[in-house]
């Protein structure tokens, strides 16, 4: 017997991992994710440079809802609208009871607490249709790109607010007059047509920014209530009835709509078309 017949026999086995270790695929993923999450990162911030305060505000109301619906759905703020499955057994040891289904246990209305909400939700819906109109936001506007830039509106409880402002480039009135510049004059026409569509009541407020150097004889009294009543005129002169003008105030400069006092965005004159069921 030859003397390497008894060495043990050693079989190697080679591990092959395809595309093993660090060379895997995983961070390819994560990688996509982050690119993506970055690209809509950079669109948002150039939609936010590239677009008005006016469209911004249509985006905005393009997506919020159009039916009133509670802010916490089902009246709580877990499953169940705020209860749990054991809520019955709990309510009938303590001695309080069983909860009620609410379906069919609203109190009944009458006909004309019924009539007042048809008519209130009337006076929203024609609002709204004359904001959209103003704005375009169902087609073209009646109103030029550069009119549009000085606009921006909101529905409050008082009534349709249609606020135009001045912009660092473009003035409403020639500066520290009541004399309009053309862009107001626009702006004032076109919402006289469209308010003689309805009935409501207007109100007409001027606002001004405050100077940084104090004068002993501050104008901003004065010349906010003369550009309310320019407006006014103009308003007048487009075709809407006098007498619909219920107030006409001027703010002065204490009612900034910014956070800097002093700059050219609180130069402004807010129309109100007020709602006529308050």
């Amino acid at each position: 017997m030859g003397a390497g017949s008894n060495a043990p026999t050693i079989i190697k086995r080679k591990k092959v991992v395809a595309g093993g270790g660090h060379h895997g695929g995983a961070w390819k993923v994560a990688y996509a994710d982050f690119v993506t999450a970055m690209m809509a990162f950079f669109m948002l911030m150039w939609l936010l440079n590239a677009t008005t305060e006016q469209q911004r505000k249509g985006l905005a109301d393009y997506f919020s809802p159009t039916i009133p619906v509670n802010r916490i759905s089902g009246g709580g703020s877990g499953a169940f609208g705020g209860d749990n499955i054991f809520t019955e057994e709990t309510l009938a040891q303590s001695g309080t009871g069983i909860s009620q289904p609410s379906i069919g246990n609203e109190p009944l209305r009458s006909e004309s607490e019924t009539g007042a909400d048809a008519a209130a939700a009337a006076q929203v819906a024609a609002l709204r249709e004359i904001e959209a109109v103003l704005l375009g936001q169902g087609g073209e506007s009646m109103l030029s790109d550069q009119a549009l830039r000085h606009i921006i509106t909101r529905l409050t409880d008082e009534g349709l607010v249609i606020e135009i402002f001045d912009l660092p480039d473009v003035t409403l009135f020639v500066e520290d007059t009541v004399v309009p510049n053309p862009v107001i004059a626009e702006i004032a026409a076109i919402m006289a047509r469209l308010f003689q569509t309805v009935r409501n009541g207007v109100a007409i407020e001027g606002h001004l920014s405050a100077k940084s150097v104090l004068k002993v004889d501050n104008p901003v009294w004065a010349l906010s209530t003369g550009r309310a009543d320019q407006m006014r005129l103009m308003l007048q002169s487009g075709g809407l009835d006098p007498m619909r003008i219920v107030r006409q105030t001027g703010a002065g400069d204490r009612d900034p709509a910014v956070r800097d006092a002093t700059a050219p965005r609180n130069n402004r004159i807010e129309v109100i078309l007020l709602r006529s069921d308050r």
